[in-house]
């Protein structure tokens, strides 16, 4: 199995590096290959990445190594809970295999009448088909949204019959961001990098989970209708 090409295993174990006239290469054991390459895998404290080709996503390290699993960096929508308007908790894994479009709303604004119409409209068209829309009343953008949760609630549902679930007043900037909101901004930066810049921006997720675009509060929703179409029918 050895030949010139590969540097002794034992290597990575006793602190040393390899030979550095030998190429970069693969140390091989029975089951296990384990490259010293850092593409799609993580660099140890030793200069070694350790892949297995059994289990991708996980790298492994002896004595003080730490074993990371890919898995765990892939998270998705669907791994947080949420509150809802009256307070209840909800797991967001009620939501596999949908599509989800999440907003920031508010009760105030000058794009509340025409966001919170085109809102109902779409999830009315769409609802059956597997769409949901989740709106998260923020307070954060003119103290646009300062009622309480029933308030929020009550105009939400009373003067634009909106059905889609209504979320707890949360913030989506600063110190005190909620989980599911630091998640879609690490997701999909946009312009202003991480900050939500007003009422109504948008997300649109697969049915995975993943983010999959962001849209500015002037992108009404009526112009996503074709992404969340191509979504559903993926």
């Amino acid at each position: 199995m050895a030949s010139s090409s590969y540097a002794p295993f034992s290597a990575l174990f006793n602190g040393s590096r390899p030979n550095p006239s030998l190429k970069p290469a693969a140390f091989i054991i029975p089951s296990l290959k384990f490259s010293t390459s850092i593409s799609n895998s993580v660099n140890l404290s030793n200069g070694f990445s350790l892949k297995s080709p059994i289990n991708p996503g996980f790298l492994f390290k002896s004595r003080n190594f730490t074993v990371h699993s890919r898995a765990a960096a892939e998270k998705t929508v669907h791994d947080f809970t949420v509150k809802d308007i009256d307070g209840n908790d909800v797991a967001l894994n009620k939501f596999k295999g949908k599509v989800m479009l999440i907003v920031n709303v508010a009760s105030r604004c000058g794009l509340t009448s025409s966001n919170y119409s085109e809102l109902s409209h779409l999830y009315e068209k769409y609802k059956s088909q597997g769409l949901e829309i989740l709106a998260f009343p923020c307070n954060q953008f003119g103290s646009q949204e300062p009622g309480s949760n029933p308030e929020i609630k009550q105009f939400a549902c009373t003067r634009f019959k909106a059905e889609f679930p209504i979320f707890d007043k949360v913030e989506v900037n600063g110190p005190s961001t909620a989980p599911i909101y630091e998640f879609l901004k690490s997701n999909a930066g946009g312009f202003l990098g991480g900050l939500i810049k007003w009422n109504f921006e948008k997300f649109l997720i697969d049915k995975k989970g993943k983010v999959v675009e962001r849209y500015p509060p002037t992108t009404s929703p009526f112009q996503i209708e074709k992404d969340i179409q191509k979504l559903l029918a993926a």
